[in-house]
């Protein structure tokens, strides 16, 4: 059995942020792997019991593809595209930006592919909120 989901974090081994959220992910995701295999063992029932969706956790120190950052601008909601890459006024320009100096890449970012949602920096509650299991549609 495979996770569907895959988390990626992009990660920068010197940064405290960043670790915060490596060791952040690296907890949820055996939590998450360990409920999984709990449910399975005991009934099929187990959409009912509280827990986490299952995930592939992904940790890159590269930078993103011109795709995934695409990706990424688009999964970010209202945070500006700044908070992704240094000094980028706008999803173009983040582009330009990252593609002169992948260093300009502002690590931490967590980015939930399947659900499409990208986090920027080490905001605990929104990556909890994001590695929680989705009990429903609405959000």
């Amino acid at each position: 059995y495979k996770p569907h989901n895959v988390i990626t974090l992009f990660h920068k081994a010197g940064s405290p942020a960043s670790l915060r959220m490596y060791t952040l992910l690296k907890q949820a995701s055996a939590i998450a792997s360990e409920h999984a295999t709990e449910d399975q063992a005991s009934d099929h029932s187990h959409q009912t019991l509280p827990g986490r969706e299952e995930f592939e956790l992904n940790i890159t120190e590269d930078p993103p593809t011109a795709e995934q950052l695409k990706s990424i601008l688009e999964y970010i909601g209202t945070q500006t595209p700044s908070t992704i890459v240094k000094g980028a006024k706008d999803k173009v320009d983040a582009m330009k930006k990252l593609k002169g100096n992948a260093e300009n890449f502002q690590r931490p970012v967590t980015v939930d592919w399947k659900n499409g949602k990208a986090v920027a920096g080490d905001d605990i509650s929104k990556i909890l909120k994001m590695v929680e299991k989705k009990t429903h549609m609405a959000d």
